[in-house]
């Protein structure tokens, strides 16, 4: 993990073999958690991607977008994203994720969960583009979800279950992503919009 923490971020480190995770309750933002969740949903042009999955190509079950620095292209499941230019409001937001993470994004992916029924399955961000240890810094807005983390080996190491607070900054580093991976599940219990956004440094 970077080591030019923010000494005004009072992270948590959570207790993780093979993992560098570091968990900080809330980010300090220029607006409110709302009226950034706001925006982004109507200012962004969401998208719904497909992926293959038992030989049959069906639709994610949330909606995504990737901004970006020129050229910094991401492959991930079989799906090519090209970056759509920063916005002021991601720029903005990316400079408060850089002072506290201690560390230089140039792209984000940016996940919306429309309600319960939205999710992410177990994966790793290991692509080739991210390089051998990537640093990932994930920013939540609106509705709080459980994020689950399963180690791919110790298989007697119990699950990581963290409850993602509107505005709290995760960040995974280290060796996390060769050894973990992780997930957003649905839920039965209804909720509102949460918009997740991960932030990230490709190489290539």
């Amino acid at each position: 993990m970077p080591s030019g923490l923010s000494a005004a971020a009072r992270f948590e480190r959570i207790p993780m073999p093979d993992a560098d995770v570091l968990y900080l309750r809330h980010l300090e933002l220029a607006r409110s958690d709302r009226q950034l969740l706001e925006r982004l949903i109507a200012e962004v042009p969401w998208r719904a991607e497909e992926v293959v999955m038992f030989g049959q190509r069906m639709p994610q079950p949330r909606l995504t977008a990737w901004y970006g620095d020129p050229g910094k292209t991401y492959t991930y499941s079989g799906i090519r994203l090209d970056p759509l230019p920063w916005t002021p409001i991601l720029r903005e937001l990316k400079t408060r994720v850089e002072d506290a993470a201690g560390s230089t994004f140039n792209s984000v992916l940016i996940n919306y969960y429309r309600d319960q029924r939205d999710s992410v399955g177990f994966h790793s961000d290991a692509e080739p583009e991210l390089g051998e240890r990537p640093v990932i810094a994930s920013l939540s807005l609106g509705a709080e979800r459980t994020f689950v983390l399963k180690h791919k080996r110790l298989r007697t190491t119990p699950p990581v279950r963290l409850r993602l607070a509107s505005g709290s900054l995760l960040l995974m580093g280290g060796d996390t992503q060769h050894c973990w991976r992780h997930g957003v599940p649905k839920q039965a219990k209804p909720c509102g919009p949460r918009i997740n956004l991960t932030f990230r440094k490709i190489l290539l």
